[in-house]
């Protein structure tokens, strides 16, 4: 068939295939199953770097089309659905993300226990769902993934997690599911109004934009639909509760996914369908949003500074810098825009780093809490100076990703005229000043103190696979810092289509 042509399909079928793989190493034991772990996660990331490379050659040779490695199949003919694939710049870089942390998630696993197994099994099954989530192009293949993606986080939290586990994964699986129920009847919508009448209804989310057939009465209930279920995965404030019990209770890998890839669905399908398929009555009700998600980024911030374990602090940390992802794409122009992107990167590396430290931290030391530690950097000293250069880029240094991806966000919300707009950007920079003191204090804390455990002194710094896993995603980090425009090439075309809409639907109001 013509679809296994197209790269893209290959990003669905690798994390199954190696799903397969592990399901028949039954008797092998653990070095079979860590093998098979390994060669899908460097598959996935070969694929990633190939899928750039034939990006920037399309851009390069003159392809300006919206979408580029198109490829389309039926799939179920009564409702139109197809099996729809096709990347932009947002797209392609969600893609290399979502590879880099699958990678550094298999040797930030590399000794999980009870049930290794089954462990990589459900870690490959969400892998696939986030995969398949960013190259569909139709509303029912995309929700398809999306609820994959969702359903094996129960699980993952519920039988390999710590602490409150099972309160913890029952709470974040119904406040996601409640939030798929809402973005359902939203696609739903959508559906029933994507074409001009005596035209037949489309799920193609291209299609549905340029057929721009929607009616304003019917926007002004879809898109809080679509935008509040997408937002609940994006812990937009007040939906964001489940994040902190369920990063706090998850294995190091799956909150390594969950906060840094899973939770960027979020903020890609507010992007991508509620903003640019709705633009009429996302230009009303912004407003309602701008508060919510300004909200989250102060109340983050703020709630981070009150924690004392290490988990709770960067789960509050992440609803500070998810709130700003969505915060600016709200803004509706290319520049915050592009910064909205550049922080789903930024956040997707540094928190999956923060989480791995985390997990490290805590399997040697067997607490989070920072009360009981102290002067690590002596004990663990590679462990330690991760730590830093994972809380110096959530603060904005610059030269790491955090600058980069807050400074085009704050530059391209202030752009705006508009003198609420203007207000909320002012209030919502008071984050960093905020995100300073808790970043600040945990690293004094934890790493230059005082030792407060006398048996902690005997303990091991970082092993290889370690080593590996982290160092992956800080290389990451001071790429992006360092070389922002490679990235923001890549994806500032793929904002026009968006804006272009948002600007034609400003005259009708």
């Amino acid at each position: 068939m013509e679809i296994f042509n197209n790269i893209l399909i290959y990003f669905v079928i690798v994390p199954l295939l190696t799903l397969g793989g592990l399901a028949i190493c039954r008797n092998q034991g653990i070095k079979a199953i860590r093998t098979v772990a390994v060669i899908g996660a460097s598959i996935l990331m070969v694929l990633a770097a190939i899928l750039v490379k034939i990006f920037l050659d399309a851009r390069a040779g003159g392809d300006t089309s919206e979408m580029i490695l198109r490829s389309d199949i039926l799939w179920y003919a009564p409702f139109n659905v197809h099996l729809a694939l096709g990347v932009d710049g947002v797209s392609v870089v969600m893609i290399l993300l979502s590879a880099f942390i699958v990678f550094a998630g298999v040797f930030a696993s590399w000794k999980m226990n009870p049930l290794p197994r089954q462990f990589f099994m459900w870690f490959f099954l969400l892998s696939t769902g986030v995969f398949g989530f960013f190259i569909s192009i139709d509303l029912f293949t995309m929700f398809m993934f999306y609820e994959v993606a969702l359903i094996p986080m129960y699980l993952l939290i519920g039988v390999w997690g710590s602490g409150n586990k099972n309160y913890s994964a029952m709470k974040l699986t119904l406040m996601l599911m409640g939030g798929s129920a809402f973005l359902m009847l939203g696609l739903i919508g959508i559906y029933f109004h994507s074409a001009p009448a005596g035209q037949p209804l489309t799920m193609n989310i291209l299609d549905i934009a340029h057929n721009d057939a929607i009616p304003h009465n019917w926007q002004y209930l879809l898109f809080p639909l679509t935008f509040v279920g997408f937002g609940v995965l994006g812990a937009m404030f007040p939906f964001h509760t489940w994040s902190p019990d369920g990063h706090a209770s998850a294995p190091t890998a799956v909150s390594m996914l969950h906060a840094g890839v899973l939770m960027k669905l979020g903020g890609y399908g507010c992007f991508r369908i509620a903003i640019y398929l709705m633009p009429f009555a996302a230009n009303e009700l912004a407003w309602i949003f701008l508060l919510l998600t300004g909200a989250s980024i102060v109340y983050g911030a703020l709630s981070a500074c009150v924690q004392t374990d290490l988990k709770y602090i960067n789960a509050y940390s992440s609803v500070s810098h998810c709130g700003m992802v969505l915060f600016a794409i709200l803004m509706f122009n290319t520049t915050a825009m592009t910064g909205a992107v550049l922080q789903m990167l930024s956040h997707g590396l540094m928190t999956a780093l923060f989480f791995a430290l985390i997990g490290m931290i805590y399997g040697r030391t067997h607490t989070r809490d920072i009360r009981d530690m102290g002067g690590m950097m002596h004990i663990m000293p590679y462990l330690g100076v991760g730590y830093v250069i994972a809380g110096l880029a959530s603060l904005g240094l610059p030269g790491l990703s955090g600058f980069a991806a807050e400074m085009t966000i704050f530059f391209g919300s202030f752009q705006h005229t508009d003198m609420f707009r203007r207000v909320l950007t002012i209030m919502a920079t008071t984050s960093i000043v905020v995100t300073a003191v808790y970043i600040l204090r945990v690293v004094a804390k934890l790493l230059f103190g005082e030792v407060q455990d006398e048996h902690h002194r005997t303990l091991t710094d970082a092993t290889w696979e370690e080593r590996l896993s982290t160092a992956t995603l800080i290389l990451a980090v001071a790429a992006i810092g360092c070389f922002p425009n490679f990235f923001i090439d890549i994806i500032k075309s793929s904002f026009n289509p968006v804006v272009e809409a948002l600007q034609a639907a400003l005259p009708m109001m």
